[in-house]
C-alpha cells in the first residue's frame, strides 16, 4: 500500500525494538545507551514504559526488576528517584530513566514509538497514559504512543487526538499474557475488532503470524503496519512483502 504522506515519518526508517541493544557489549535493552546507539545509526528507535509507584513514567519493560537488574519485586512498588539507583545486570552505567528524561536526550532526531504498558485494567493503566501525554505535550520531535490494550489505544484518542498511536497485536496464543481473558475477547484481540473504538493510526502486529485479516483490511484503509521483531533474514524478507516497516 501506498502509506498516507502524514504518516510516512512514521515507517520511513527500521525501528530498534528496545533501542539498539546488545547486552554482550553492555547495551541493555530500554537503557539510554541502547537508545543513544539507534539515535546514533539513524533509526527510529521502540521503548516500554512503566508507571511507578509515585506516578511518574519510566522507560523498563518488565513489571518485574528480576530479569534485568540486580535487585527484586514490583517496579509499581518503587519511586521513580529510588529505581534510578538500581543497578543492571551486566551494564555499570545504565539507569532506570524516566520518559522525560528519554525525550530530552533523543532531542528530536529519531522517530520515537513508545509501548505504554498496559496492566489490563484502568485503575492501573489510564494513570500511565495520562502522565505520558502529559510530558509528550512539550516534545516536538516525531512521537508515537502504542499498546496491546485497545482501553490504552482509546484514550490516547481522547486525551491526545494529535499524537499518532498505535495498536500492538498477534494471535493472542500466549495464555501467560492473555488467559485472563475469554476466549472471545482474545478474538477480538486477534483480529482487531475494537478498531472503530481505539481508532488507532496504525498496526504493529507479530511477523511470524501475518498475513492476518485484521491488519492486512486496516493496511488497505491507510493505516501502516509495522511488524515485530524481525530477528532473521527469512523475518525480513516476510516484513518486506507484508508490511510497511519493521521492528527489530
Amino acid at each position: 500500500m501506498s502509506v498516507p504522506s502524514h504518516l510516512s515519518w512514521l515507517v520511513a526508517r527500521p525501528i530498534a525494538h528496545r533501542g539498539y541493544h546488545n547486552a554482550g557489549q553492555g547495551r541493555i535493552e530500554n537503557t539510554l545507551p541502547a537508545v543513544m546507539a539507534a539515535v546514533e545509526r539513524g533509526f527510529a528507535t521502540e521503548v516500554d514504559i512503566q508507571l511507578t509507584g509515585d506516578g511518574e513514567a519510566v522507560v523498563f519493560h518488565d513489571e518485574t526488576l528480576d530479569r534485568l537488574t540486580v535487585e527484586t519485586g514490583p517496579l509499581m512498588a518503587r519511586s521513580a528517584k529510588d529505581l534510578a539507583t538500581v543497578r543492571f545486570k551486566g551494564a555499570t552505567e545504565a539507569r532506570i530513566f524516566t520518559l522525560a528524561e528519554l525525550f530530552e536526550a533523543v532531542a528530536e532526531r529519531v522517530t520515537l514509538v513508545v509501548e505504554i504498558k498496559s496492566q489490563w485494567t484502568r485503575k492501573r493503566s489510564i494513570p500511565l497514559v495520562t502522565r505520558a501525554v502529559e510530558i509528550a505535550k512539550t516534545y516536538q520531535g516525531p512521537l508515537a504512543f502504542k499498546s496491546f490494550d485497545p482501553d490504552i489505544v482509546t484514550e490516547l484518542y481522547r486525551q491526545a487526538p494529535g499524537i499518532a498511536r498505535g495498536i500492538v497485536a498477534d494471535r493472542t496464543d500466549d495464555l501467560h499474557y492473555y488467559g485472563h481473558l475469554s476466549r472471545m475477547e482474545r478474538f477480538a484481540l486477534r483480529h482487531l475488532l475494537h478498531a472503530p473504538r481505539s481508532r488507532p493510526d496504525f498496526v504493529s502486529y507479530c511477523i511470524d503470524d501475518l498475513p492476518m485479516p485484521g491488519p492486512s483490511l486496516l493496511r488497505k484503509f491507510g493505516k501502516p503496519l509495522m511488524t515485530w521483531t524481525v530477528r532473521r533474514p527469512e523475518q525480513r524478507a516476510k516484513a518486506a512483502v507484508e508490511a510497511d516497516q519493521m521492528v527489530f
